[in-house]
């Protein structure tokens, strides 16, 4: 079987939806990073078998986002394109089918982009209204036409927001937060607890910042209209403390919550790519790969308590490469919420009672807090859904050659009720 390896990857800054990337859409954030991708690995446009984007917001107006990306970069016209959505997992699953792409011998050398723009995520209009104001642009009389207008009401004008839509799960009803609050209740975990960790996660993203540990995995952007740079996450906040963070009050249950937007996710806009490509045709082409992934796995779980899914997720893949949770130098565990982290930190410790996988327990354990997200997470930096996976990879391939390390473990929650785990290993020195 052929062996697949990352050679390198790029990423935009993450920034606050609303902020200066706000009128950057997501085929152009994806341009963007491949071109920067293909600008740092030196290697041509055609040497690019197929591109496959990890995307959940779906523009409307590029509704095959990885072939819009993969066309206005560059990559010749007769090679393929496609566009998965595993909700927040889609960053992983564009990855996990490049690898298996390469090993499968299909292709030799493919782009894995994960992409969101929450800014542009858009607001919709009832059915009511779209039913009303279509029979008006089918009137064939301006009288019929102002008769079809005039049955408009004022409930047809509210407006449905799209990100509300789609952050709220279907078969539960519930949106994610409420799931997080389910969590800290079943888990016992405090409010206290959750602001902590969610100050931890901005104190560690600001001291990567200022020590230079993201800026090589982060390109420069200059975003319309104003084109001022972009060089760094908008969204670490160097000031944050407790006090500010215990002031903010529950947002999904105000009467008896404890998750604030202050110990959740920021909502973000951002793009990371990652290279694969066939071991041996990096070698032939003179490119030293970060790493490879050594297994991955995928699990479902209660869509209403989705939280839990790394647990799962986790628990399959280590039964598959044959190693334990403390085999894993570093871990990157996406921070959807500070609840949603803490109950899985709490049930890998106890999974035989806590959310039994049928995998065992043996494989589980405790996770060192100095080897979790030790850049901070998605509360600090933003979870632009579909490029989280890819952007957790890209850091833990980084991190694990910064200090020396080898084996690293990312994973994350999905919206829905599913968990996915990578396990990556650092290509060796030579």
């Amino acid at each position: 079987m052929p062996q697949a390896v990352i050679v390198d990857g790029v990423r935009t800054p993450f920034v606050k939806a609303a902020g200066p990337l706000s009128h950057t859409p997501a085929q152009e954030l994806g341009r963007l990073v491949v071109r920067e991708l293909l600008y740092r690995t030196n290697l041509a446009d055609d040497e690019v078998d197929e591109l496959i984007a990890g995307n959940v917001a779906s523009p409307p107006d590029a509704a095959n986002v990885a072939r819009v990306i993969a066309l206005r970069a560059g990559i010749p016209k007769d090679r393929v394109a496609h566009t998965v959505n595993r909700n927040c997992a889609s960053g992983f699953e564009c990855l996990t089918q490049a690898i298996d792409r390469v090993r499968s011998g299909a292709a030799s050398c493919v782009i894995a982009v994960g992409v969101d723009s929450m800014s542009n995520i858009p607001v919709f209009w009832r059915k009511s209204f779209a039913e009303k104001l279509w029979a008006a642009t089918q009137a064939r009389s301006t009288f019929k036409k102002l008769a079809a207008l005039a049955r408009i009401r004022p409930a047809d004008l509210a407006p449905q927001v799209g990100i509300k839509l789609g952050l709220t799960d279907p078969v539960s009803a519930l949106m994610m937060g409420e799931t997080a609050e389910k969590l800290a209740r079943d888990f016992h975990i405090t409010r206290d607890e959750q602001d902590e960790f969610a100050l931890v996660s901005h104190q560690r993203a600001t001291a990567a910042w200022k020590e230079n540990r993201l800026a090589d995995e982060v390109m420069t952007v200059y975003p319309a209209p104003a084109s001022r740079a972009v060089a760094g996450d908008i969204g670490p906040r160097e000031e944050q403390s407790k006090a500010a963070l215990g002031k903010l009050r529950p947002y999904f249950d105000p009467k008896w919550g404890t998750v604030t937007v202050g110990n959740s996710c920021q909502v973000t806009d951002g793009a990371a790519a990652l290279l694969v490509m066939e071991a041996s045709k990096a070698q032939s082409l003179g490119l030293k790969p970060l790493g490879r992934v050594r297994g991955y796995a995928y699990a479902g779980c209660d869509p209403s308590r989705m939280g839990l899914g790394p647990v799962y997720a986790t628990a399959r893949v280590l039964k598959q490469t044959g190693q334990r949770l403390r085999d894993m130098d570093l871990v990157e565990l996406n921070e959807a919420f500070a609840a949603q982290v803490l109950a899985c930190l709490r049930a890998f410790e106890s999974p035989s009672t806590t959310c039994a996988s049928g995998d065992g327990s043996s494989v589980l354990g405790p996770v060192d807090p100095d080897r979790l997200n030790v850049n901070g997470g998605a509360i600090a930096l933003g979870h632009p859904v579909g490029a989280t996976g890819t952007r957790l990879v890209l850091t833990l391939l980084r991190e694990l050659a910064r200090r020396g390390k080898q084996t690293g473990l990312a994973t994350l929650c999905v919206g829905g009720g599913q968990g996915g785990a990578i396990v990556v290993e650092r290509a060796q020195a030579a």
